[in-house]
């Protein structure tokens, strides 16, 4: 599985141009806003640019998000291990689902596979099982397709695609934090992730294969390439909606960081700058991707999650109470950064590699 010595530095390098692919997004984004006013039941409160869709139906909220896996799928099929994968893909549905306060309630999954696979999915699905478990969220049903003209690769009759919808409800408009709340003083509480997680996988394949075998132990992994690469992700909605519960209005923004990495703190208010000066030190599997890659740090945090899985924003009175409450569940948080006024969205990272390096925009 080695791939070519193409020179790889960033993202992009790879076909995977973050801010082209937000500009067209938000491109998209106006074209499908046409259509909020058509419904002849409910109301379209948000269709773009957040989470989760919103729509007010009788006095309660319904959010709507769909997510897949990407590429992990690749390390799936090169480790011949199927059984964890439905994991991310409830984990990718649900941990964005509840960055706005709403409980998972009903999950639908889509599975197109190159041929007829019956062990293929049933290790799938026992992956989707156990992450609905993991966040108390029920499968509903879902679609099969088999596409062999659209669905190939490199492992024939293993190929496949994953994806899935996850259907979330509030009890009312009260209950939904998008960030507008959001004020300068508040702090961002870094929840600790599993790993590389479900995103950057192109990246990560692209200069970790190219030095390492699927089954070797690099220099900063504990564990084989393949199986780190593997290891699901973090499932956090039930803490998250637990620590909402607790701390209602004092909880400002909730970001699942995911494509993108930490930019994606700026759907939640772009009135404000995000400053994070107490990231976890670079270790493990970013360490790795890092050295080996020769990548900037700067295009790091635009990609990975470097640690961090999951951001809460919150008063800064708080902070003690929310960290001791994710603490309890058995997951390690941390104060990361803090909000500053007068900002456009943006997030600054005071390097942990290099302490002569100071605020990288990112």
């Amino acid at each position: 599985m080695k791939s070519s010595n193409k020179n790889i530095v960033k993202y992009s390098d790879v076909g995977i141009d973050v801010d082209k692919i937000k500009s067209i997004q938000n491109s998209v984004g106006k074209s499908i806003g046409s259509t909020h006013f058509l419904p002849n039941k409910g109301k379209v409160i948000s269709g773009f640019g957040h989470y989760a869709g919103l729509i007010e139906f009788n006095k309660k909220i319904l959010t709507l998000h769909t997510d897949g896996v990407g590429s992990k799928i690749l390390i799936a099929q090169a480790m011949n291990k199927y059984n964890t994968i439905g994991i991310d893909c409830i984990a990718m549905n649900v941990n964005d689902t509840v960055c706005l306060g709403a409980t998972p309630v009903g999950y639908l999954s889509y599975v197109a596979l190159e041929k007829t696979n019956d062990f293929l999915l049933k290790e799938i699905t026992k992956g989707l099982v156990k992450g609905a478990i993991m966040s108390n969220v029920a499968i509903v049903g879902g679609e099969t397709a088999i596409l062999p003209d659209i669905i190939t690769g490199q492992k024939k009759d293993h190929n496949f695609d994953l994806a899935g919808m996850v259907l979330g409800i509030l009890e009312n408009k009260k209950k939904m934090i998008l960030g507008d709340k959001i004020r300068p003083g508040d702090i961002i509480i870094g929840i600790e992730s599993s790993g590389i997680h479900s995103n950057g996988l192109t990246l990560a394949r692209e200069i970790l294969l190219k030095k390492h075998d699927i089954n070797d132990k690099p220099e900063f992994i504990s564990k084989s390439l393949g199986a780190e690469l593997l290891k699901p992700t973090a499932i956090y909605s039930n803490i998250i909606l637990k620590t909402v519960e607790k701390f209602a209005k004092r909880i400002h923004g909730l970001a699942h960081i995911t494509g993108g990495a930490f930019t994606k703190l700026k759907r939640l208010n772009e009135r404000v700058d995000y400053f994070l000066d107490n990231l976890p030190a670079i270790s493990g599997i970013f360490k790795q991707i890092m050295v080996d890659g020769n990548i900037s740090e700067k295009e790091m945090y635009r990609t990975f999650n470097m640690g961090i899985g999951f951001c809460v924003i919150a008063a800064r009175e708080s902070a003690d109470e929310i960290i001791e409450t994710i603490n309890n569940e058995k997951m390690k948080c941390r104060i990361i950064g803090n909000v500053r006024g007068n900002g456009m969205g943006n997030s600054y990272i005071n390097s942990p590699y290099d302490k002569e390096i100071k605020a990288i925009k990112i």
